[in-house]
């Protein structure tokens, strides 16, 4: 009975995300850049594979945390400003399955326009190449890490929208995302500074927020090179914590939270 009402949400929230019109201007920009990359191929002799990959992983990326962090914020505060979530929670449906079943819901819509931006991708590269080859399967991997990516970016507005504006959880994301991306070279700064203060702020930021770089694998196999199962089992596991955490944390904010 639970896990049918947490479908349900799970349900809703794709619908709602499909019905917004953003979406697909969001998905056509991907697939328009993607497409633009077998001009700039012809202008590069020789490159032309490694540019389409290139600019084709950078575009679901890129298009795909705009898509996470527009939905994302609006959550939790679309359905309070709406009044839907008093009549959604006089239900016998508990607050932590409002919350999962939203987390869910969104990553299953990531999902399913990563797909979409996906074959827009592998078409560009038949088109471009006339066929595929064994090397391209390293193409999924980077794919599949894009998907773990977007997933924590989708905990961190779940877990910020459960205290702040929609305005503010789009900002504390985004910067969450900026620095993570940066983690290493920032803890590595702080390592070359004689500030301890500088120091153990870097440490704490570099340990604290999700490590973003290491998802980012785009320019190793638009060269071909394949990526280590023990990277990507890391990369998954680590991703599935984080998620944990964040949605944990978010459950416990959202239970305590006065909707009066």
């Amino acid at each position: 009975m639970r896990s049918r009402q947490t479908l349900a949400i799970v349900l809703n929230t794709f619908r709602e995300a499909v019905r917004d019109r953003v979406l697909y201007n969001l998905i056509a920009f991907a697939l328009i850049l993607i497409a633009s990359a077998l001009l700039f191929g012809q202008i590069s002799i020789g490159i032309q594979k490694t540019i389409l990959l290139n600019v084709g992983l950078s575009a679901i990326s890129i298009f795909g945390l705009l898509i996470a962090i527009f939905l994302g914020i609006g959550l939790v505060y679309k359905e309070m400003d709406k009044r839907s979530l008093y009549a959604l929670l006089s239900k016998p449906i508990r607050r932590r399955q409002f919350i999962i079943g939203k987390f869910l819901g969104l990553n299953f819509t990531l999902l399913v326009n990563t797909a979409l931006m996906s074959v827009g991708l592998w078409a560009a590269l038949y088109y471009l190449m006339r066929r595929f080859e064994p090397q391209d399967l390293s193409v999924w991997v980077a794919i599949y890490f894009i998907l773990l990516e977007l997933s924590l970016v989708t905990a961190l507005c779940l877990f910020f929208s459960c205290f702040a504006t929609p305005v503010l959880s789009a900002v504390f994301t985004f910067m969450a995302y900026v620095i993570g991306n940066f983690a290493a070279d920032i803890r590595a700064f702080g390592e070359l500074t004689e500030n301890n203060l500088l120091k153990g702020l870097t440490t704490v930021l570099y340990y604290l927020l999700p490590n973003f770089s290491d998802f980012n694998v785009s320019a190793w196999v638009s060269h071909g090179k394949p990526v280590a199962a023990e990277v990507v089992l890391l990369n998954t596991l680590y991703a599935l914590c984080y998620d944990a955490i964040l949605v944990a944390a978010a459950v416990w904010i959202f239970s305590r939270k006065d909707l009066k």
